[in-house]
Parts: C-alpha cells; sequence; structure tokens
C-alpha cells in the first residue's frame, strides 16, 4: 500500500499518465497523490496531501472518525463532490498496461465512463442509494446497460439474476422473488447486497464501500463482510471506508487511518493493531466496546445479581405479559412477536437484541402504544398501555422517554435545540415559559452541552451532539422508563463511548428503567444488567448478560456471539479458519 514517499506520474495527453507501475501484477489499480479537498466558505480543507494505493486482491481500510475526511477524500476522487468542492492532486486509475487515466479534474464524458465500468461504490445508506419506484432487477439492469449497450432482455434477465445471486441473495424462487421487489420489501441486508450487485455490475476494478455495514445485525455485517473478501479473490481492489475497527479487523489488508483530513497513521492491519504508532489510533482502539471486557466495567450487573432471585413486592417500571403483535398487509398476517414475557425494575437496564425482523423495536413500540396488540398484556408505570383510552395513555407516555436510532430523523430540522428539548415540556403543559427554558438549560448541561447550543439547528451539530440532545430531550419529564432504540448504531466508536459513559452516568444518578435495544452485543454487553434474545418474535435466551453472551445456551445466541467482530485481526482470522471448516 501506499508509504510515505509520494511518487510522481508524468501526465500524459487527453488526461492520462504513462507510468510503468500502475495497472501491473503488483501495481496500484488506483492511486492518489497529495490529494486534497476544500469547501467554498470552509476555513480548512476537508482533506489534504492523501497519497493512498489500492492494490488488485487487497482490502484497504480508510478509519477515522466523522468529519476526518475519509468519504470527501473518495468521492473527491471520482467527482462526486457538489460543485462547492475543489479538488486537488492526482488521482490516477489504472487502465490498461502501463495506461492511466487522471480522474481529478476529467470531462465528464470520461467520469462517466469509469464510473460503474472501472469503479464501483457501495453507500452507506441504500435506501437513498436505491430508486424506491424501480424493481431491484431494473435498477441493476439499468446499471448494465449504462457501459454495455442495449441488451436483448433474455440475455440481460440471467445476467441481473446472476449478479444478485453473487451477491448472495439467494437462489431459485427467492432470487426470482427479490429481483422483482421494490427497495422496501427488502431489509436492510438485502438491500446493501443489492448496492453490492449494482456496483459489481459491469465487473469493476475497483471497489468503494462507504460504511457498507453501519446499523446492520452482526450476522448480516459478517454476511456482508465475507462478500468483500470473496470479491478480492477475484482480483477486485477495495476501499472500505469504516469507522468500526472490529471490521477492519475482520476483512482488511491495510489501514490508513485519517484525523482532521491527513493520514496520521498507515500499515498493514496486524502492524497497526498491534503496535499502533500515533495516539489517534489507540485512541480508536480503545474506544472499541468489546464482548470480553471486564465484567467490573459494567455497573448495572450488580443490579442483576441483587435481583436474583426475585425479590416479592418489587413494582416494576414495566411488566409485558404474553404479548402478542399481528400486523396484515393485505390479506397477508405477519405475527411479529409471539407470547413475549418481560420485566424492568426502577434503576435497571435490560438489553434487548436480535436480527432485524426479531421484533426487537416492535416490543419498543408496544410500550408507548404506538402499534396494536393482538393479544397480551403491557404495563408501563402501572398503566395497562394495550388498550388505553387517551387519557391513561397520556399517563404512560409522560413517563416515557424515548432516543431513537437516527437523531437526524427524529429532531426537527426547522426547530432549534432548545425547541426540541421544551417540546414534551410544551406537550404536556404546566410550565411557564421562563420555567421551561430554565429546564432545557438544565437538560443540556446534564448532557454535557453549552447553553449557547438551544439556539442552533440539528445540522448545524455532529451526530453525537445531536444524540445528546435526543437523550436531553427524552429526560425532559423525568421519565421513570427510558427506551434507546439502537441509539449508537450509526456514531464514531469514540463518540459512541461518550454517549454510552453519559447514558450510564444519567441513569444511575436518575434511576430510571431502561429498555437498551441494540443489535451491538458488544454495547449491551457494557450496559445492560439482563439481555434478554429475540428469533422471529420470540425470546430464545434470557438472563443476565453475562451469562447470557459468555455462556450463552442456545445455538441462536451463539451465532449471534460468533458473528461479533473482535478489533484483532488474528483473532479475526482464526475465527474465519473455524467457520470454514464447520
Amino acid at each position: 500500500m501506499g508509504g510515505e514517499e509520494a511518487r510522481t506520474h508524468p501526465h500524459g495527453p487527453a488526461g492520462q499518465v504513462t507510468t510503468q507501475a500502475l495497472g501491473g501484477p503488483t501495481g496500484p489499480a488506483l492511486s492518489l497523490r497529495g490529494l486534497g479537498v476544500s469547501f467554498v466558505g470552509s476555513p480548512r480543507p476537508a482533506s489534504a496531501d492523501v497519497d493512498l494505493d489500492l492494490l488488485p486482491g487487497r482490502v484497504l481500510a480508510l478509519v477515522g472518525e466523522s468529519g476526518s475526511g475519509k468519504s470527501v477524500t473518495a468521492m473527491g476522487a471520482l467527482g462526486l463532490l457538489p460543485p462547492t468542492a475543489t479538488v486537488s492532486g492526482p488521482a490516477l486509475l489504472a487502465q490498461d498496461g502501463s495506461r492511466a487515466t487522471e480522474l481529478v479534474g476529467a470531462p465528464r464524458r470520461v467520469l462517466d465512463d469509469v464510473r460503474g465500468r472501472l469503479v464501483g461504490t457501495v453507500f452507506q445508506e441504500p435506501t437513498t442509494a436505491l430508486d424506491p419506484l424501480e424493481t431491484i432487477a431494473s435498477q441493476v439492469g439499468e446499471a448494465v446497460r449504462a457501459h454495455e449497450g442495449r441488451l436483448r432482455r433474455r440475455d440481460l434477465a440471467p445476467r441481473v439474476l446472476g449478479l444478485l445471486s453473487r451477491a448472495g441473495l439467494g437462489e431459485g424462487e427467492d432470487l426470482a422473488r427479490i429481483a422483482r421487489s421494490y427497495p422496501h420489501q427488502l431489509s436492510g441486508g438485502q438491500l446493501q447486497r443489492a448496492c453490492i450487485a449494482l456496483a459489481m455490475a459491469c465487473g469493476p476494478r475497483v471497489l468503494i464501500a462507504d460504511e457498507p455495514t453501519t446499523a446492520l445485525d452482526v450476522t448480516v455485517q459478517a454476511g456482508i463482510l465475507d462478500l468483500l473478501r470473496e470479491l478480492t479473490r477475484t482480483g477486485v481492489a477495495v476501499l472500505l471506508i469504516t469507522h468500526d475497527m472490529g471490521v477492519v479487523a475482520d476483512v482488511a489488508d491495510d489501514v490508513a487511518v485519517m484525523r482532521h483530513g491527513r493520514v496520521v497513521e498507515r500499515g498493514e492491519v496486524r502492524e497497526v493493531f498491534h503496535r499502533p504508532r500515533h495516539p489517534y489510533t489507540r485512541q480508536l482502539l480503545t474506544a472499541v466496546p468489546r464482548l470480553d471486557s471486564l465484567r467490573q466495567e459494567n455497573p448495572f450487573e450488580a443490579v442483576a445479581r441483587e435481583r436474583a432471585p426475585r425479590e416479592e413486592g418489587v413494582d416494576n417500571v414495566v411488566e409485558v405479559t404474553d404479548l402478542n403483535v399481528i400486523y396484515r398487509n393485505g390479506r397477508r398476517r405477519v405475527h411479529a412477536v409471539h407470547d413475549v414475557s418481560l420485566t424492568i425494575a426502577p434503576g435497571e437496564v435490560l438489553g434487548l437484541v436480535g436480527e432485524s425482523g426479531s421484533g426487537k423495536s416492535t416490543i419498543a413500540t408496544a410500550l408507548t402504544g404506538l402499534v396494536p396488540v393482538a393479544s397480551g398484556s403491557v404495563r408501563v408505570g402501572g398503566v395497562e398501555v394495550a388498550g388505553a383510552g387517551r387519557r391513561d395513555l397520556l399517563e404512560a407516555r409522560r413517563s416515557t422517554g424515548v432516543v431513537y436510532q437516527n437523531p437526524a430523523s427524529s429532531l426537527n430540522p426547522r426547530r432549534t435545540v432548545g425547541s426540541s428539548v421544551a417540546e414534551p415540556l410544551v406537550i404536556h403543559g404546566g410550565l411557564s415559559a421562563p420555567v421551561r427554558r430554565r429546564r432545557v438549560l438544565e437538560l443540556l448541561d446534564a448532557v454535557h452541552l453549552p447553553a449557547s447550543m438551544s439556539e442552533r439547528y440539528p445540522h448545524e451539530m455532529s451526530g453525537g451532539q445531536r444524540q445528546r440532545v435526543a437523550i436531553a430531550r427524552a429526560l425532559a419529564l423525568d421519565p421513570r422508563l427510558v427506551i434507546a432504540d439502537e441509539p449508537t448504531s450509526a456514531l464514531d466508536v469514540s463518540v459512541q463511548a461518550v454517549v454510552l459513559d453519559l447514558l450510564r452516568a444519567l441513569q444511575h444518578e436518575l434511576g430510571f428503567a431502561c429498555l437498551f435495544v441494540s443489535h451491538d452485543l458488544a454495547v449491551v454487553d457494557s450496559v445492560a444488567a439482563r439481555t434478554l434474545v429475540l428469533s422471529q418474535g420470540r425470546v430464545v435466551e434470557e438472563g443476565v448478560t453475562e451469562q447470557v453472551l459468555a455462556r450463552p445456551q442456545q445455538d441462536y445466541t451463539r451465532r449471534l456471539v460468533a458473528a461479533v467482530p473482535v478489533p484483532d485481526p488474528d483473532i479475526q482470522a482464526a475465527r474465519r479458519s473455524r467457520r470454514r471448516a464447520a
């Protein structure tokens, strides 16, 4: 991969360069030299002096926190940034033999030919990358036709099905069903695989994967990473942009660490993980939550031990008994939750884990009275939520705060932070404007945000700051229950660590019960006293977190635990070998 020395490449005519290294058996498929990106009105460049080499058959992980310059560097090389961006420095894409195309400043026709045919891109959020009005087959077929001209239908259809199959989307009738589906009809993992099929439609030499596993379940994530490794065996050079160091350990050959727009460390993955030289790299590695963390670091397990055996007469904040939730899609009935029972005591954190579609969020939503309950009982703060009237439901919701997965969508972009935090106080009434103002400032202080933040809008804040605002809003009415639904899945590891520490401290200070919904077992391991594991709407295992995650009794739980990436390349390599041998 790219070392600290920067080679110069003489420019040839028509945006091409001639070099003996590029495109050869061991030469880079894509080479960036001193690449920089700046935006109009910004006091400093988004990235500067970036040297990277993407080698055929290898995965280069570009890691760092949000705003470090990872994505803008890659998108700048491909000419995918808005007109307000200025990109400097060569980005040389190998063609055939000794020819290479200069991408920075290349004409539109050159970039249109390169993107898709020679360089495929997988974006972080597949729901925004795919057209909601077109079927999956139609979109993959369009990518093929864009670079290979019009194909007869009888030739295009098997090509599309072959690409979807290669991306791991099944065989036979299942594959045909997915091909004719629209994006909203598929799971997150299926959508991401469809995006990979789209990116690989024309057999590109380079694949840029921008956070391709963010917010995916551990088992789905493992499948996506297996697919990326499989692509490198065909000679594809992969640039993996991520903040997840466990993912890096699992799939990367080489690592480049970015901070404030510059590469601060680079090297082979084992060298970087086992002997990190830069303090920032060490900080990233230290912030990664681990399943094998010391149990004394989880103060909530003491609560679980105190409750076993269960004391008589404890007034639980949450009591769910034999809950069943059934959705109707036309004539089709989907039994989303089957006979689930759970309790949460004051001051207790209950972890709720499982794959997408397991029923986690449905149970959380049932606690707020926002989904119809087919049968069973749901009591929050002594109020029966299932079938409750407006007055009782309002009382239950007043005692419940919710922190959602994506604060960018849960906060109103047209409201200031102060207005968003005050919203529950306004809805439930009883406070004058000056009192509400003082309460907002108290809440912002509690989540370690300055009072000046109250006048900002969500787009003026970082992801971690927005999530702190969401926590402040959830605590506005001193709730007895806080529902945290994937509150850290889209955050960088260091920001995630800060948010989790904040949530722990507030929970310890205020003593609210907490339902912590997550697919990240390492995060659950660090915060939850007890854990309940769901599969297809049913409880398959439950108990003290240490017991469930360290010594799982059920095969499904064992598979979840085995799929969690560990931030150690040697351990991940050994786990892959065991999976292949199984």
